[in-house]
């Protein structure tokens, strides 16, 4: 049985919660379908445990953040009944876990159920019977959302930003944090050091870019999840907003007295960055880390995906995954290559060596004589 001691950090929002989290804290969240994401913020972490006052899979779609929790050994545990902890445990509280109950200051607090790998394969296996069914209500949604946001692809007269970056005739680079952004990365990271693109961080991705040694030009998004410090980093920062001009995000940049654009637009923040990048002619879009399939979708909460269809409908003759890049751009040369090049650097050295022979020993003959002062 395992047991849990250490202090606790809370939070409804598992984005904003990982901002205040410290190595080996237990961290809870009000989290229902944990997300891969949200997980792998808090595996690079290192919390002891997670606790989940929601449903960690409730079996809608097989969600991917519990398996990743359990592949790093970390310990996750569902709450069981109905029980309000954020009104019982602070931050900071120092707590038990133990035999499935969850102490504080030796009272009991709540009892847990600990997510183990044969229960998560049966809840899997419940949640892809129902697959077809959120696929259903999945497409009608995207048709629903593209009808009502196809100004994407027909209104001309998107409120574009002015830029200060030069995009027309660039390559660019749009980075998410989103399924496999850092193996997306690693692969394109020497096309990114020879062609030397315009580099696009969404929110969060502009965090993944200075991770991997590299400067956004642009940051774009609604600035809930990118580092302060990232921010004050970057030269042109684009706040996305609304259709109707609210902007949660624009409060935040002020407050950091950092230069801002807006851009008010429906769709994701990515959509966004990539219609930036068209419409400011860019020749070449490389997505790291984008969203593209249902289940990315649904882990981001989102019912359908009405304008990322339009947009890559827009942009699809400039647009290229990143994998992509990493088969068609690449360093590695076939082995004969470099024997070949070996064998050739060392022709000249035998050629010299047998040419110079006959004086090699006489030079040798020379100093043996000296030596023996013959």
């Amino acid at each position: 049985m395992i047991k849990v001691k250490a202090p606790v950090k809370l939070g409804k929002s598992t984005k904003k919660l990982i901002n205040k989290l410290n190595y080996k804290d237990i961290a809870i969240i009000k989290h229902q379908d944990l997300d891969e994401m949200a997980a792998m913020s808090l595996v690079e972490k290192n919390v002891s445990a997670v606790i989940n006052c929601e449903e960690s899979v409730s079996g809608r779609y097989p969600n991917l953040g519990p398996q990743v929790l359990l592949k790093h050994h970390i310990p996750l545990y569902d709450v069981l009944k109905e029980n309000n902890i954020f009104e019982k445990v602070t931050d900071n509280d120092v707590v038990l876990i133990n035999h499935n109950k969850l102490f504080l200051n030796k009272n009991e607090i709540a009892q847990l159920e600990l997510m183990s790998s044969e229960k998560l394969g049966v809840l899997h296996e419940l949640a892809k019977q129902n697959l077809e069914i959120e696929l259903e209500k999945f497409i009608d949604n995207t048709l629903t959302y593209a009808k009502q946001e196809k100004a994407i692809i027909t209104d001309s007269n998107i409120s574009m930003p002015n830029l200060s970056t030069q995009l027309k005739n660039k390559q660019v680079v749009i980075v998410v944090r989103g399924q496999n952004y850092r193996d997306d990365l690693i692969t394109i990271l020497p096309y990114i050091r020879d062609v030397r693109p315009v580099l696009i961080g969404v929110d969060g991705g502009a965090d993944a870019l200075v991770d991997f040694g590299c400067t956004p030009d642009i940051i774009i998004g609604d600035m809930d999840s990118v580092s302060d410090k990232t921010l004050l980093k970057c030269q042109e920062i684009i706040v996305h907003a609304y259709t109707d001009g609210r902007a949660p995000g624009l409060k935040r940049i002020e407050k950091l007295k950092l230069n801002k654009s807006l851009f008010p637009a429906a769709g994701t923040s990515e959509d966004v960055a990539m219609l930036l990048a068209y419409e400011n002619g860019a020749d070449l879009i490389v997505a790291v880390g984008t969203h593209t399939n249902m289940i990315d979708f649904l882990e981001k909460g989102r019912k359908g995906m009405g304008s990322t269809f339009l947009v890559r409908l827009k942009v699809g003759s400039k647009l290229i995954d990143a994998r992509g890049v990493s088969k068609l751009y690449s360093k590695k040369f076939p082995l004969k290559y470099i024997t070949s090049l070996c064998l050739a650097a060392m022709l000249p050295i035998l050629v010299i060596l047998i040419i110079s022979q006959p004086l090699i020993l006489e030079i040798l003959k020379l100093r043996l004589r000296l030596f023996l002062d013959l």
